[in-house]
């Protein structure tokens, strides 16, 4: 992860494909005492239509932080329902994907 002149947190996934997605960092969440990252893809073909990847966040104190798939359904749930209350938090206009 890092920061680009706009304070933009970006993340780049490498997929099971080989290929690369530049994503932005939407938030970190805590949910079931673990954290994890939502994050939305701005790159490459067809990212306006992507989901939103969230992931398992293990962080290393000042080190670069893991990302971790999660395989297990109830902890994706968990993730999901946690992510789904923090957009209900949001402002909508707080948030412009046009601007991703």
């Amino acid at each position: 992860m890092y920061m680009d002149e706009n304070e933009t947190i970006t993340v780049t996934l490498t997929l099971d494909s080989g290929d690369e997605l530049e994503c932005q960092v939407l938030t970190t969440l805590e949910a079931g005492g673990r954290k994890y990252i939502a994050l939305f893809p701005i790159s490459g073909p067809g990212s306006e239509n992507e989901p939103v990847y969230l992931y398992r966040l293990i962080e290393h104190g000042d080190e670069e932080p893991d990302l971790e798939n999660i395989t297990d359904d109830a902890e994706f749930a968990l993730a999901s329902d946690a992510y789904n209350a923090w957009m209900e938090e949001q402002d909508p206009g707080a948030i412009d994907l046009d601007d991703l």
